[in-house]
């Protein structure tokens, strides 16, 4: 056990930085196998466009929960792959309206069969008695009321 282990809630946020960039490249090394050239960090956007079709920029940084500068850095990446494209909206040439190319609906059909390995291998890992992601939500629900710093400011210290 380290120094991190040990200090318990405390560290909340480095920990659970440490799962996701644990997450995040064994999930990597399991597209790698089934030979899909993607990048976790991508899914988001990729899963949403699947899901949704077509939508706006806004709509897809309001649908990850990103920030407006972190979801255009990843269409740019995404664009540069040829995975999505975009084009003016008809009704406001002010906004990008982002949709699958063949080339992201042909990767969507490669990785659905491994999403559905990853999701039954996720369960079984999140499924303990404190389950993982029942506990997330239950700690974004108290910070969507109240935030973490507006806590601790209205706290008497």
């Amino acid at each position: 056990m380290n120094i991190i282990d040990e200090i318990g809630v405390l560290a909340l946020s480095t920990r659970l930085q440490r799962l996701s960039e644990q997450l995040r490249k064994d999930g990597a090394l399991i597209y790698k196998s089934f030979n899909i050239d993607f990048e976790p960090k991508w899914f988001p956007v990729i899963y949403t466009l699947h899901i949704k079709g077509m939508l706006s920029v806004v709509e897809i940084s309001s649908e990850i929960g990103y920030t407006h500068p972190s979801t255009i850095s990843l269409l740019k990446e995404l664009e540069k792959q040829k995975i999505i494209s975009s084009k003016k909206d008809k009704l406001d040439e002010r906004k990008r309206l982002i949709v699958l190319t063949t080339k992201g609906h042909e990767l969507i059909a490669k990785m659905q069969p491994v999403w559905n390995i990853m999701r039954n291998t996720l369960n079984e890992i999140t499924d303990n008695q404190n389950n993982l992601i029942h506990a997330i939500e239950e700690v974004e629900l108290k910070i969507a009321k109240q935030g973490f710093f507006q806590r601790v400011s209205d706290s008497n210290f």
